[in-house]
Order: structure tokens, then sequence, then C-alpha cells
């Protein structure tokens, strides 16, 4: 809003010509989405009790989250809210991919909600079906995807893929044919590996939401990665210098990520050990999927995987763990996902998320040290 109405008055007002400023814009941002979070949270909070959206906590976990029965829940709603508030003020609102990345981001916080909402409200254990849940979640990614296909003018090399550590496209979709299909073909086999990251990466970050701070700190680590990821993938002459793919436009990210660290950290005030909010699906879909969303715009799909590399871990403990079962009838954790294994190994629940956290922050290193590596 600040941009569209402000930027045109730079000629006349000199000072004004702040607002064009990616770097400007993404601060103020953050702090206003963290002032958001800091003054809606605990009304939310209060709403929530009142209206008895509590947490059910499943009786074959650790017995020390029983004291948590009851905290509130659908507390991602207190991420999205500011985040959206933010960037309506400070973002640039003609800019395709903030709106296209809001939009989906916000439809997946929906789908959470709803699946929140029929545990917290109408007494369903399992909430909505896991199907069915599966089944929207595909859609949108499929939408988001098939959306960058039909413009491919907005982004560019939209069909090549970057591996880590190397500068230069390893394939482009577009100029092969695999296994006897068409060059339409191939594409379409790139669009179902972006649907694949999408969802992946916002169940597992669902996955990964089972102690306090666990998965919004490491989300903010994330998050802040690909913020710096994105301005110097929008940067022509930085990314020029990084020899990395160069995304018109993508800079604009920043702002969209920035407005999510400031609501992420006024969250994780209320979320951090004893929580007194719970982000429940509705955040953390949202969350998983924003995260899923970024690393495909700005062609850095594999190096999500190490950036998130904690999510990935939490996700294929479970995958492990139930194949492992249904073939041996044996576990390989003390339970799944893997930090309540930990818990069950005598670790304090504070220890498992401040570890994860470290483990987060080492690999995001690992990842931001992938520029002009070679």
């Amino acid at each position: 809003m600040f941009y569209q109405f402000l930027v045109p008055l730079q000629d006349s007002i000199s000072f004004l010509r702040i607002f064009q400023y990616i770097t400007f814009r993404s601060a103020y941002a953050i702090i206003t989405s963290l002032i958001l979070a800091f003054i809606l949270t605990p009304y939310f909070i209060r709403w929530l009790k009142r209206l008895k959206f509590g947490e059910k906590i499943r009786d074959d976990g650790p017995a020390s989250h029983m004291s948590k029965a009851g905290t509130p829940t659908m507390g991602g709603i207190a991420i999205l809210i500011p985040m959206t508030i933010s960037l309506l003020l400070w973002g640039n609102l003609e800019n395709y991919y903030v709106l296209l990345l809001m939009g989906a981001t916000i439809l997946l916080g929906v789908i959470g909600f709803t699946d929140d909402y029929m545990k917290a409200v109408l007494h369903k254990p399992k909430g909505m079906s896991a199907r069915m849940k599966l089944f929207l979640q595909l859609i949108i990614a499929f939408i988001f995807s098939l959306i960058i296909f039909i413009f491919p003018s907005n982004l560019q090399n939209y069909s090549n893929l970057f591996l880590p550590f190397i500068n230069e496209p390893v394939l482009d979709f577009s100029s092969i044919s695999i296994f006897g299909m068409g060059k339409v073909d191939a594409i379409w086999l790139y669009i179902l590996l972006d649907v694949f990251i999408i969802v992946g990466s916002s169940n597992a970050v669902n996955l990964t939401d089972g102690l306090d701070g666990l998965a919004i700190g490491n989300s903010l680590i994330v998050v802040a990665s690909f913020a710096l990821l994105s301005y110097v993938t929008g940067h022509v002459k930085i990314a020029k210098y990084l020899l990395i793919p160069y995304v018109p436009h993508a800079a604009e990210l920043t702002v969209l990520l920035a407005a999510f660290i400031g609501a992420g950290i006024g969250f994780l005030w209320f979320n951090s050990n004893p929580a007194q909010l719970f982000m429940g699906d509705t955040g953390s879909l949202a969350i998983g999927g924003l995260i899923g969303m970024v690393a495909i715009l700005i062609k850095k799909e594999f190096l999500l995987p190490i950036v998130g590399g904690v999510f990935v871990l939490e996700a294929l403990s479970v995958i492990l763990q139930v194949g492992y079962y249904k073939w041996k009838k044996k576990r390989i954790f003390k339970m799944a996902p893997i930090h309540h294994h930990f818990e069950l190994s005598g670790w304090a629940e504070t220890k498992v998320v401040t570890r994860f956290w470290i483990i987060g922050f080492i690999l995001a290193l690992i990842a931001i040290s992938s520029l002009k590596i070679l």
C-alpha cells in the first residue's frame, strides 16, 4: 500500500524514494508484523479459551505432554493475520509472485483451520480425513505450479533444474524427451515435482509441530535463509556475481518473508515452553507450503532439503517408522516423529527444541555457503 501510494510521489518529495527500497520495506515489515503479533495474540488466546478451542493430547505420547491438554490451538491465525496486514502495508501489491504466494499460503491455512476446527469444536479426534486434507493440498499445489507454467514470462528458467553447489542447470525439462514422451509431457513431470515439493514441505512442518517452539523456531531459520536467497536471486548484479539463476522480481518476496519473520517471532513469544498457544494445522500447513513455494520460485528446490533438513528428518522418521513396522512389526524409534524419540530417551523438551534449532542453524549456514562455491 505504501509502495503504491508513496513511490509515485518521489519526484515531488525526494524522501519518499526510500519506499522503493526492498531492504527498507522488509525491515519495517518485520517491525510491523512483530508489533501486531504482540498486540493481537493475547486477545486471540483469550478468545480461543472462551470458545474452548483447546488441543487434544494423544495419550500414547510422553506423559509430560498431558498437562498441555486444553492449550488453545489454531494459533496459525496469529501468524497469518499480522503477516498479511504487514505485507499489505509494505509490499508491492503489483508483484505477481507476492500475490500468488500469499494467496496459496492463506488457502493452505484455511485447510489447516478447517482441520483444527473439526478437532477442537466438532470433537472429531482425527479432524479432516487424511485423504481429503491431502487432496486439497494437492489441488492448491497443482494450481500454483500450473499458473507459473501458464505465465512462463514471469519466471525465467522455470523448467531448469539446479542442484546445490552447481552453478549451471543440470537438466531442462522443456528440451528433453523422457521415456518416449514429448517435450510438453516432460514439463508436466516438472510440475508434478513442484507439487510434491509443496505438499511434502507442508506436511513436514506439520509433523515437526509437536514441541513448544520447535516448528516455529526452525521455520524462522529456514524463512530467514530464503529471505536472503530471494533478495540475491532477484538482484541482477548480485545474482550474476554469485553465479546463481536470476529471477526478475523475486527480490520482492523478501518483504513477504520479512512479514512472516516478524509475525513468527511474535508467535514464538507465546509458543515458547510452556506454550500459551499452539499453531495447529492452521499454521503448520501454511508455513510449510510457503517454504516449499518460495524454494520453487527462486529455483532452490534442491537446496530446500538442506536448509530445511530438520523438517526432512522429522518426515523421514515417520516414514521409516511406519514402513518398518508394517514390514517387521517392530519400531525403529521409541516414537515418531523423532523429536518424541529423544523425549522418551530422557531429554527434556527444551533440550530437544534447542538442539534441533542449533541443527537447523548449522544446516542454514551450509545452504547459504553453497553460493559461489563453484
